[in-house]
């Protein structure tokens, strides 16, 4: 996944294989059944492009993101202090884009639970795995 987000633009496996050989030695299959769980799983789009597929991401990096934060925050059993334990491990600059990122949220006033929020994505799969994180292959 991280290819496809960096490119920002339909790849397809051989763009990616041969993006991910100058890093380490890794087979085309490996990369066309990783393209194909993500797409399986609905992290990808597809479109026939004469013998092979273009694949174009369904959400962003900033999605994905999102999605992990609210899940790890919403499964705790306390959330507010999952979200004070998780402040205090911000940096300064961090605690700053939070600021910022939750003036965004309140504009014109709204208050955050009135206003409408895209739906988080679920979790790509994992390279050889059917759920978790991104897959390592895409790194």
């Amino acid at each position: 996944m991280t290819r496809v987000w960096q490119w920002n633009r339909p790849v397809t496996v051989r763009e990616v294989l041969e993006d991910l050989q100058q890093e380490r030695s890794i087979a085309y299959t490996t990369v066309m059944t990783v393209m194909d769980n993500l797409h399986q799983k609905g992290w990808v789009r597809r479109e026939a492009e004469g013998r092979a597929y273009r694949y174009t991401a369904v959400s962003t990096r900033a999605a994905y993101s999102a999605a992990l934060m609210n899940e790890a925050w919403s499964t705790s059993d306390n959330p507010a202090a999952a979200l004070v334990a998780f402040f205090e491990m911000m940096s300064p600059e961090q605690r700053e884009a939070l600021r910022d990122a939750v003036r965004v949220v309140q504009r014109d006033g709204e208050p955050p639970d009135r206003q409408e929020r895209p739906q988080a994505p679920q979790q790509p799969p994992a390279e050889g795995d059917s759920g978790g994180e991104p897959p390592a292959a895409g790194r």
